[in-house]
């Protein structure tokens, strides 16, 4: 997947001439290139592995296939919604970390999702892990991770993981900060309410299902709430705002057996 140094660069011509009109368009524009992400996303895929597998957390698929069957199908049923604007050029893949004592996921560049057990272990039923990955499914797909990584390390810093030609100190600071990163307001209301479109085009889960984990962590309240609201603060309205975009698209209301989510669970 290596790329000469000018094919690299080609991208990023001119940047020099765009900077100040980025400046006032942190949610829209990316100085990277699709097959930027997919490389950075790789290079950070394979420290996070390593460091996960390093602790003995990583769930290897091929001691835990039954685990990875399950978790595949949901994984693949909302990518395959339709309104993936990347479905085919990123790799889509989803790892578990094992650790139940942190309800956390997150997606790196180009489409490497991990999901801590601790996550899948709080949720109550398959419509609201849809609606988890779903989230993180966007912040990929809508490039929020990048622009993220972008405004919290600086562009010469990930071009140059991106090129080799970091350290490999860097790379594990970028690699944890990855799964540390706080999404803007906006970034967290846009993955919402993508959440709920590809829920819905899945045909099959009740799109609102990621209000659900905000429900029963709101009700759980104190020092036991979930890391995931420390990376992806609540806007304000959040529970609300998914569940009227699950009505307008009339999804709100579908059933869907946990037979498969429970076996995934005892897996855990």
């Amino acid at each position: 997947m290596r790329r000469s140094f000018l094919t690299l660069l080609l991208p990023l011509a001119g940047v020099a001439a765009l900077t100040t009109a980025a400046i006032n368009k942190p949610a829209q524009f990316s100085l990277f290139s699709i097959q930027q992400d997919i490389e950075l996303g790789a290079q950070v895929a394979r420290q996070t592995d390593s460091t996960y597998r390093a602790k003995g957390q990583l769930m290897e698929r091929s001691r835990n296939a039954r685990a990875y069957q399950l978790l595949d199908g949901v994984v693949k049923r909302v990518l395959d919604n339709g309104n993936l604007k990347y479905r085919t050029q990123f790799p889509w893949d989803v790892q578990i970390i094992k650790d139940d004592q942190i309800q956390n996921a997150f997606a790196t560049p180009g489409g490497h999702i991990y999901v801590y057990s601790g996550l899948i272990k709080f949720l109550d039923n398959e419509s609201e892990l849809a609606g988890i990955l779903g989230h993180e499914i966007a912040h990929a797909d809508r490039r929020h991770s990048t622009q993220m990584l972008q405004k919290q390390y600086g562009t010469s810093l990930l071009l140059g993981i991106v090129l080799g030609n970091r350290s490999n100190s860097q790379l594990v600071q970028l690699a944890a900060g990855v799964g540390q990163l706080k999404f803007s307001r906006d970034y967290e209301l846009d993955a919402d309410k993508y959440s709920t479109i590809y829920l819905n085009g899945t045909r099959y889960y009740d799109c609102d299902g990621a209000a659900g984990f905000f429900i029963k962590a709101e009700k759980q309240g104190g020092g036991g709430t979930p890391e995931f609201l420390s990376t992806h603060p609540n806007p304000g309205s959040r529970i609300t705002n998914i569940q009227k975009s699950a009505q307008s698209l009339g999804c709100a209301s579908r059933s869907v057996s946990n037979t498969n989510f429970t076996e995934l669970k005892r897996l855990l």
